[in-house]
C-alpha cells in the first residue's frame, strides 16, 4: 500500500499536479479583530454595552496605502466594520481604524432606495477577505460585490441579477466625521467625480466599463442621496476610482497611472503579490497553523498605518492646507503615537525603512508648519522615541537635524505636544488638580502618566543628542529622566498623583481606573513600572529586590474587580493587555532572576489573547494601528522593543523554531530556538555569548542569534 501511494505522488508531480506551496498571504486572516468580546471571563467584566474591539477594517489595501476599500456595517464605530452587525450600508475608501475617516461611500443597488431605507443584509458564509482583496453578496440587490485596490486607487467589480438595471449608490453626506461638504456629478460618457470634505478633502474620479447614463438626486427630510445609473453593458459592472487628497485633476491622475488597462484579475494578483512580497521578509518555520495564521494576520495588520497621503506626481496638501510640489520624500499621515512607538513604528522601520524615514519626514514637515514642535497624538511626547530609535538603527533616509530641532523644542518649550511641561521642569513633576470624588472618565491632567512619559521621552531625546554631538542637551535632558521617581509613593509601592504643594492625593484608590485623573486610561496598578529606560532604578525604589518581585507578584494576581471602562479589557490579575500603558510589564521579572516567570506571561498573553471569542476572530482590545498586532509579532519571534528608543531588543522564547528575517536596509537576521522550555538557559549571537537579557540591533546582522532553553522545573 505505500509504495502504491508513493507511485502515485511521484506521478502527480511529473503531471505538475502537486500541491502548490502555501502562500503567506493564505495565512492572513483580515477579519481578525473584527470581531466583539462578550464574555465576562473574557473581558474580565459582565458587560453592559458593546465593549470596544480591535477595531480594524477587514477591506482591501497595500502596504501604508492612500486607499483603504473597506465594507461600512455601522458609521461612527470604530472602522465602521463590525462583525456581528448583519447589514452593509456601503464601500468606504479610507480606514484607520480609529473612528475618523471613512470617506466616499458606494454601493451598488436596484430600483430606487431612499437615503433612510439602502443597506442590505448580508452574510458572513459569502463574505470573503484577504489581503488586497474582499468580496461579499449583498442579498438585498443579489448583487455579488468585489474590491481590490492600488496605491492611490480602488478597483469595484459588481456582478448583478440578469435583468437588473445596475447603479451605484454614494451617500456622500455621511463618514465617520462630520461632513462638511460634497459634490458628485457626471463628467463625460462614462465618468462620474467628486470629493467629500471632512477634516480633509478627499476628491474622487471614476470611470466605468459602460455608460454613465445619470446622476440622479433622492431627497427625503434632511437627507440626500445620489444614484448612479449605468447604460447596458456585459458581464459585470466595474469601476476603476482614483483617489487624492489634493485635487480632483490628481485622482484623475492617479487613475491612469495606476489602474487604466488592468484587469481586476492583474490588479488583485499584483496586490496579492505586494503582500506576499512584505510579509515575506519574516520567514517562521515551526510552530502550529494557529500561531502561523495570528502572526502572519498580525504582520499584515501591522503594516496598514500610517497612510499615504502623496499622489502620483508628488504632489501633497500640507498641514496649511497648501499644495507642496516639490518634496523629495512622500507624505504620510502622522502615527498613532501613544499606541505604537512602543512596537510597530520600530518593526515598520525594520522592515520598510524608507516608509520610516518618510513619515518621519512627513511630520518634521508638519512640526515646522504647526509652531516648531513635533506633533504628538492623543498624549505624551513619543515621536522622540520613533527618531532617535529610527536613527540608532541606521535609517539616515531624513533630515535628522531637523527632526531633532523638533522633538528638542517638544522637550524644552512648552507647547501643544507637552502641556504643563513647565510645572514638570519646576517641579520634577506635574501636579494634579484635586476632587472630591473623581469618576472613572474625570477628564484632568493625566499628572502621574504624562510624568512618567516625560522622562522618557527626555531619555529619548538625549540619546538622539548625544548622537549628533550635542553634549549640553544630553546632560539637560538626562538630568531629567530620574523625575518618574517624584511620583512614587514608598507607602504603597505604587506611582501616586501628587498636589502642586507635594502631597499626595487622597483619598488614594489604588485599583480604581481613570481616563484621565492621575492616569491615562489606566490605575496606579498600570502605570506604576513604566520606566523602561532606568529599571534598575525602579527596583531601587522598593526596599529591595525581593520586595519589587512581590509587588509585581501583585500586579498579576490581585483581581480585576470587575470595572467596566472603554479601553480596559482582558486581564492577568490588574496587568491588563486590552490597553497599551502596562504592555511592557510582563518582562520585568528579567531583572529579578526570574526570566521564566515572564516567559510564562509572554507565552499565556500570546495563547490566549489573540484570536479571542468564539469565531476566533476578537483580540482582547483596541489594534490601534498596528501596536497590539506588534506585539504578538515581535515576541512570536523572540525579540522585544523594551526600550524602542534604545537600539536593542529584549529576547524572549520564540514560538517558533527558526525565523528569517529580510531587513529593509538589505541586512538579515536568523533567529533560531533550541529546545522546548520557558527558561533561557544561553544565548549566543554569532556563536558569541551574549550578556545579560539584551541583543544589540547591529550584533543581529553579524550572524545567527540561537536561544536555548532549558527544561521547566519541576
Amino acid at each position: 500500500m505505500r509504495r502504491t501511494f508513493l507511485l502515485i505522488a511521484l506521478l502527480a508531480t511529473a503531471v505538475g499536479c502537486a500541491p502548490q506551496q502555501k502562500q503567506l498571504t493564505d495565512y492572513v486572516n483580515p477579519l481578525l479583530g473584527t470581531a466583539t468580546l462578550w464574555d465576562s471571563a473574557d473581558l474580565g467584566f459582565r458587560p453592559t454595552k458593546r465593549t470596544w474591539g480591535a477595531e480594524v477594517f477587514p477591506g482591501a489595501s497595500l502596504p501604508n496605502a492612500l486607499v483603504q476599500a473597506s465594507p461600512v456595517t455601522k458609521f461612527h464605530s470604530g472602522s465602521g466594520y463590525q462583525y456581528e452587525d448583519t447589514v452593509i450600508y456601503g464601500f468606504t475608501h479610507s480606514n484607520k481604524g480609529h473612528w475618523n475617516l471613512c470617506h466616499i461611500p458606494l454601493l451598488p443597488v436596484t430600483g430606487i432606495p431612499t437615503p433612510e431605507d439602502y443597506c442590505s443584509p448580508y452574510s458572513h458564509d459569502r463574505e470573503t477577505a484577504a489581503p488586497g482583496y474582499y468580496e461579499v453578496f449583498l442579498d438585498r440587490y443579489g448583487v455579488d460585490a468585489e474590491l481590490t485596490t492600488t496605491l492611490r486607487c480602488a478597483l469595484h467589480r459588481y456582478t448583478f441579477p440578469e435583468g437588473a438595471e445596475p447603479s451605484v449608490l454614494a451617500d456622500l453626506q455621511r463618514s465617520n466625521e462630520r461632513v462638511r461638504g460634497w459634490e458628485i456629478r457626471k463628467v463625460g460618457d462614462n465618468t462620474f467625480a467628486g470629493w467629500q470634505r471632512t477634516g480633509e478633502t478627499m476628491y474622487f474620479y471614476a470611470v466605468a466599463n459602460r455608460s454613465v447614463t445619470g446622476v440622479e438626486p433622492v431627497r427625503e427630510g434632511d437627507r440626500e442621496i445620489r444614484i448612479v445609473r449605468f447604460g447596458e453593458g456585459e458581464g459585470p459592472l466595474e469601476l476603476r476610482i482614483g483617489f487624492s487628497f489634493v485635487s480632483e485633476a490628481n485622482a484623475r491622475g492617479n487613475l491612469e497611472a495606476e489602474l487604466l488597462g488592468r484587469s481586476f484579475a492583474e490588479v488583485r494578483q499584483a496586490a496579492a503579490d505586494t503582500w506576499n512580497d512584505l510579509l515575506g521578509r519574516i520567514r517562521v518555520e515551526g510552530g502550529t497553523e494557529r500561531e502561523k495564521g495570528l502572526f502572519y494576520s498580525s504582520l499584515y495588520r501591522a503594516f496598514l498605518w500610517p497612510a499615504l497621503r502623496s499622489d502620483v506626481n508628488g504632489e501633497y496638501t500640507d498641514e496649511r492646507g497648501e499644495v507642496v510640489r516639490d518634496a523629495n520624500f512622500r507624505y504620510y499621515t502622522s502615527p498613532s503615537y501613544w499606541d505604537d512607538y512602543r512596537n510597530k513604528l520600530i518593526l515598520l522601520g525594520l522592515l520598510a525603512p524608507d516608509v520610516a524615514a518618510d513619515v518621519i519626514s512627513s511630520d518634521t514637515d508638519r512640526g515646522e508648519k504647526r509652531g516648531g514642535f513635533m506633533p504628538t497624538f492623543f498624549h505624551g511626547d513619543h515621536a522622540s522615541a520613533f527618531v532617535a530609535g529610527s536613527y540608532l538603527r541606521g535609517i539616515r533616509g531624513f533630515d535628522v537635524k531637523r527632526a531633532y530641532n523638533l522633538v528638542l523644542r517638544n522637550a524644552t518649550v512648552q507647547g501643544p505636544s507637552r502641556p504643563w511641561l513647565d510645572e514638570y521642569i519646576a517641579r520634577g513633576y506635574i501636579p494634579e488638580m484635586n476632587y472630591d470624588h473623581p469618576v472613572t472618565n474625570t477628564v484632568c491632567r493625566a499628572a502621574v502618566t504624562k510624568t512618567l512619559e516625560y522622562a522618557y521621552d527626555d531619555y529619548a531625546v538625549a540619546l538622539l543628542a548625544e548622537a549628533l554631538g550635542d553634549r549640553e542637551n544630553h546632560d539637560l535632558l538626562m538630568a531629567r529622566t530620574k523625575n518618574y521617581r517624584n511620583c512614587f509613593d514608598p507607602s504603597t509601592g505604587l506611582m501616586r498623583g501628587r498636589l502642586e504643594d507635594g502631597s499626595w492625593i487622597t483619598p488614594f484608590e489604588e485599583r480604581y481606573p481613570y481616563y484621565e485623573y492621575m492616569y491615562r486610561e489606566a490605575n496606579a496598578w498600570q502605570q506604576t513600572f513604566f520606566a523602561p529606560h532606568d529599571t534598575e532604578g525602579l527596583i531601587a525604589l522598593y526596599p529591595s529586590r525581593e520586595a519589587f518581585g512581590e509587588q509585581l507578584d501583585r500586579l498579576f494576581s490581585i483581581p480585576w474587580e470587575g470595572y467596566e471602562v472603554d479601553n480596559l479589557s482582558c486581564f492577568i490579575g490588574q496587568y491588563c493587555h486590552g490597553n497599551q500603558p502596562d504592555h511592557g510589564f510582563a518582562y520585568l521579572y528579567y531583572f529579578i532572576g526570574r526570566q521564566e516567570r515572564s516567559q510564562e506571561l509572554i507565552d499565556y498573553i500570546l495563547d490566549r489573547f489573540y484570536g479571542m471569542g468564539p469565531e476566533g476572530l476578537a483580540l482582547c482590545g483596541m489594534d490601534d494601528a498596528g501596536e497590539m498586532s506588534s506585539w504578538y509579532v515581535l515576541n512570536a519571534i523572540g525579540l522585544y522593543t523594551y526600550s524602542p528608543a534604545d537600539p536593542e531588543y529584549i529576547v524572549t522564547v520564540p514560538l517558533f523554531d527558526r525565523t528569517e528575517v529580510a531587513l529593509g536596509d538589505g541586512h538579515r537576521w536568523t533567529i533560531r530556538r533550541e529546545g522546548e522550555g520557558r527558561r533561557i538557559e544561553s544565548v549566543t549571537c554569532s556563536g558569541k555569548p551574549v550578556e545579560g537579557w539584551f541583543v544589540a540591533h547591529d550584533a543581529l546582522g553579524e550572524g545567527e542569534l540561537v536561544i536555548r532553553t532549558a527544561p521547566d522545573a519541576e
